[in-house]
């Protein structure tokens, strides 16, 4: 990502499932991409060029010929002028207030223009990482933080509602003991899920002794002391399953120590780098 929501072709391919080269020629025929370029000459696509795209493969669903689902693509204004902050900022705005309804009508307007990608990558996981430096810094109450934290925690688990049904390999979530920062994880499920892979949750301070699985185990802390405190589990666990550790507070060192697999800490890259392992 190069920065306020840009990315380059090939990412803007992965995320809305069109090749490169239909997009490409979608940009040349129609103008429905508008890219910018960098100093150094490379075209950079907005947010509002994945809106138009999503708009477009809308418009071929319903049976429109390409040119004209393209017209149509166009001629509809974009959300905020194609600017995910303005969104962004309203949602913000909203959970500070406790207004449920604006926050939940904010976020049924982003997931219906844009890809969960984009929402959870370019709003959801700033905001949550905005929200915990301001209460850290007694900006924002504790309430405040949980009201926000409640609430996406919701819609989440709304999107991620059947993750564990269909035939694909499972892999079994967990946070570590005393880990109660579950919503990346969640993200981590819900974008493990579109890789085919099934999702058992088990949520937040999850006692590793516990979990009793023949299947992929994947345990998630913050803080690296929340690893250190579950070692001696964790080592077990991995002797019997294949187990990867992800989050903040895991690095490759931890994961040598633990005998894990280190997950990257971005997780759409994590659940396509775990979709991406042999099963055994």
């Amino acid at each position: 990502m190069e920065g306020n929501g840009q990315v380059r072709i090939g990412e803007l391919a992965r995320r809305t499932g069109v090749t490169v080269e239909l997009l490409r020629a979608w940009e040349k025929r129609y103008g429905l991409l508008q890219p910018s370029r960098t100093n150094s000459g490379y075209r950079l696509y907005s947010p509002a060029d994945e809106e138009r795209i999503a708009r477009m493969q809308r418009g071929l669903a319903d049976g429109l010929a390409a040119a004209e689902a393209a017209r149509a693509a166009l001629e509809e204004p974009v959300l905020g002028g194609g600017n995910l902050s303005d969104a962004a900022a309203e949602l913000r705005s909203a959970l500070e207030v406790y207004d449920d309804a604006t926050a939940q009508s904010a976020l049924d307007v982003l997931l219906a223009t844009f890809t969960f990608e984009t929402v959870a990558r370019d709003v959801m996981v700033p905001l949550l990482r905005e929200i915990g430096e301001r209460w850290e810094r007694g900006e924002i109450s504790v309430a405040q933080e949980h009201f926000a934290s409640s609430l996406l925690r919701g819609r989440l688990m709304s999107i991620a509602r059947g993750w564990d049904r269909g035939v694909g390999p499972r892999a079994v979530l967990a946070c570590a003991p005393a880990e109660r920062h579950e919503l990346m994880l969640i993200i981590f499920g819900i974008a493990l899920r579109a890789q085919g892979w099934r999702i058992t949750y088990l949520g937040a301070d999850t006692p590793v002794g516990s979990i009793n699985s023949d299947d992929h185990v994947v345990i998630s802390a913050t803080s690296s002391d929340h690893f250190e405190a579950a070692a001696r589990e964790i080592k077990a666990l991995a002797k019997k399953v294949d187990v990867s550790i992800a989050g903040t507070g895991a690095s490759e060192q931890l994961a040598r120590k633990l005998g894990t697999r280190l997950l990257s800490p971005d997780a759409f890259r994590a659940a396509e780098e775990l979709a991406k392992t042999p099963v055994v």
